[in-house]
């Protein structure tokens, strides 16, 4: 393999490594950006300096942000006489590099923003070579505004010249330089955002005296708003006057965290009523985040903006992986501040959209484990109803193992859920956010005996009971026998259930004309009836609920049943016991009624299920038991015609 260009960005490598797998090549571009302080610059130096061919033909060397040791003497760029680019941004630069620099005989661009030079007067050297200088925030020079501007005068090859500065310091060096009507002539692009005192007018004049110019930097400046700057076809403007503007300003100024803040600042304001959908916008403010980790500012702002360009119907228009990559980046800003509210409930903002809820690809174990965190500390009612709503459905996008890492959050999860529960229920007040409770811990303790043994212990069993006997809604009454459901499968757990409120409710519940509601009931009564111990002290109880099950399964109609919302399952294991359950009936019938039923609606997820979980077996072994219940047997052998025409099909459409 050879190598031309490499890029080692904020790479952990040692010198000796560098050495070893990059200095033999003929390397003519090396970006060494921020590369880990175990590879100083002038190691970087010595090892390109090994190899006669990379000392005359590199063209390209990116510095930005590399360690300096304190103790390091001249840096010795001078060696590399190939050298046509380079850029030392953010280093420990000082006007005795920049002379070794200014003597490289084919320097054609220099940046050498934010380092220590004090004096420029050495460009001189290099005046009739020299092409692009960029010099952001060069904060420690001493020299005069005129002695700056004649040492800019007499670089009379510059096309490319970049002195923007923070806006803080009020620099007034670019009102200077637009004042000078024959500095540069052929200059094509000239960046001045942060610079103050700038007006439209000026900046106008300037740029008409220069034909050649395509660029201009006007962020964090009073210019860019004149018509000129925002209908001029084909010149760029990096600005905050209009979307283009900003766009450009976002592209331009990626790596420097002062503009990239201000640029999504005026992103922000620009994009708060948007309807349209803009998937480049969004990706430019990825790449903002992406690149300043750790500045709560630009985090915090991009937060916002990325909230502004996926609202509910924007994000449907978005690339997933798009949406992906900006949502592991804001929970990657959680981490970096977990202690910043605002940036908090932005997030939470963000999760709140059903397309990235449900579509997107992200950590949804972090993501449950921040929103049950916040649900917790929350008192704001309004951002407590949307965690209790993500939670619910997060919950049902964890494996068992997931839920089960979730312990300590689980816990105070279900206890600030049940504590909503009981503060609606006491007030009468069935609103969204009752619901959205309801079907919270339903969905937690769904396949977790663990979450179930929480809500046990934190009196979930006299909340519900007491919910039951203040709502009649079906949509409460559904919720809490589907969780009632979740508790009656732990074989643990189920006896609690067996108390006079608990089998109360249920049995009146079970002649409900609410399909689910009766649904519901029908699957507590089948799990904790088809254990005898529970019963020991009133089996007649038993036998009247089993009977009434019974009757209850004939009433409703084939598996075609007209139930609002699916039921879903996890897992067809709870229903295993049931089914092998030959001397009652009743329970057999109600498993196999469910699983008819969600067998017949989405048969690509169950039919798998059935195969992955080894349950056909149970099917064939009803179909085959001379003491089966008919009907049984009719509904396993309507599971099975359904199992292979699915699979029949499954089979064929690669054909087709």
């Amino acid at each position: 393999m050879k190598l031309k260009r490499a890029s080692i960005q904020r790479a952990e490598i040692s010198t000796a490594a560098f050495i070893k797998a990059f200095c033999h090549h003929r390397l003519i571009e090396l970006d060494a950006t921020a590369v880990h302080t175990d590879l100083p610059i002038p190691d970087i130096i010595n090892g390109l300096c090994r190899n006669s061919w990379i000392q005359q033909n590199l063209r390209c060397l990116l510095l930005d942000s590399t360690s300096i040791p304190p103790d390091s003497r001249l840096l010795l760029f001078g060696r590399l006489t190939g050298l046509r680019v380079l850029s030392v941004f953010n280093v420990c630069f000082h006007n005795e590099d920049l002379a070794n620099v200014s003597q490289l005989p084919k320097l054609e661009s220099l940046d050498i923003s934010n380092t220590l030079v004090t004096d420029i007067s050495v460009l001189l050297t290099c005046k009739d070579r020299l092409k692009s200088l960029t010099m952001h925030y060069l904060k420690c020079l001493t020299m005069t505004k005129p002695q700056i501007l004649a040492v800019i005068g007499e670089l009379k090859c510059l096309l490319h010249l970049d002195i923007s500065d923070h806006r803080q310091l009020r620099s007034d060096l670019a009102f200077h330089l637009l004042q000078q009507k024959d500095i540069l002539p052929n200059l094509v692009s000239l960046d001045i955002s942060g610079a103050s005192c700038i007006t439209d007018e000026a900046v106008e004049l300037f740029v008409r005296q220069r034909p050649a110019m395509q660029f201009v930097g006007l962020l964090a400046t009073d210019a860019g708003y004149s018509e000129f700057f925002t209908a001029k076809q084909g010149f760029r403007v990096a600005g905050g006057a209009n979307i283009s503007q900003i766009s450009q300003a976002l592209s331009q100024y990626r790596h420097r965290s002062c503009f990239m803040k201000e640029a999504l600042y005026r992103l922000f304001t620009e994009t708060f009523s948007m309807q349209v959908t803009m998937p480049a916008i969004l990706k430019l403010v990825a790449v903002g985040m992406r690149n300043h980790p750790l500045n709560l500012p630009v985090q915090f702002t991009a937060s916002a903006c990325a909230l502004n360009l996926t609202r509910q119907s924007l994000a449907r228009g978005m690339p997933v992986r798009l949406l992906s990559e900006v949502t592991c980046l804001l929970f990657k800003a959680l981490k970096n501040f977990p202690h910043y509210q605002q940036l908090q409930k932005n997030c939470l903002l963000s999760l709140t959209n059903s397309r990235i809820l449900v579509d997107v690809p992200f950590d949804r174990f972090d993501a449950a484990k921040f929103v049950m965190r916040w649900l917790c500390k929350n008192e704001n009612p309004k951002m407590q109803t949307m965690a209790v709503s993500i939670t619910s459905i997060l919950a049902l996008q964890l494996s068992r193992e997931q839920t089960a890492q979730l312990e300590e959050e689980l816990f105070m999860a279900i206890k600030e859920l049940l504590a909503i529960v009981k503060q609606k229920t006491t007030a009468n007040l069935d609103d969204v956010t009752l619901l959205f409770t309801l079907k919270a811990l339903w969905n937690l303790t769904d396949e977790s005996p663990a979450a179930c043994k929480h809500f046990i212990e934190n009196e979930g069993l006299a909340i519900f009971t007491q919910v039951l006997e203040t709502f009649s809604e079906s949509a409460i009454q559904s919720r809490v026998l589907g969780l009632l459901n979740n508790v009656a499968e732990v074989r643990e757990l189920s006896s609690k259930l067996v108390t006079k409120d608990i089998v109360k409710h249920v049995s009146i519940l079970l002649h409900s004309k609410e399909m689910e509601v009766s649904y519901f009931a029908a699957g507590i009564v089948a799990h904790l009836t088809a254990d005898k111990q529970h019963w020991v002290s009133c089996d007649l109880q038993r036998t009247l609920l089993l009977q009434d099950l019974y009757t209850t399964i004939q009433n409703w109609s084939s598996s075609s049943c007209k139930m609002t919302a699916l039921v879903t399952y996890r897992s067809f294991k709870a229903f295993f016991p049931l089914l092998g359950n030959f001397s009652q009936p009743q329970v057999q019938l109600w498993a196999l009624w469910a699983m008819y039923h969600v067998c017949s609606k989405n048969p690509s997820k169950y039919c798998k299920m059935l195969v992955e979980e080894e349950g056909l077996q149970f099917l064939c072994d009803i179909q085959e038991h001379s003491e089966a219940d008919p009907q049984a047997q009719q509904i396993a052998a309507s599971i099975l015609d359904d199992f292979r025409m699915h699979f029949m099909n499954y089979r064929r459409l690669p054909l087709r």
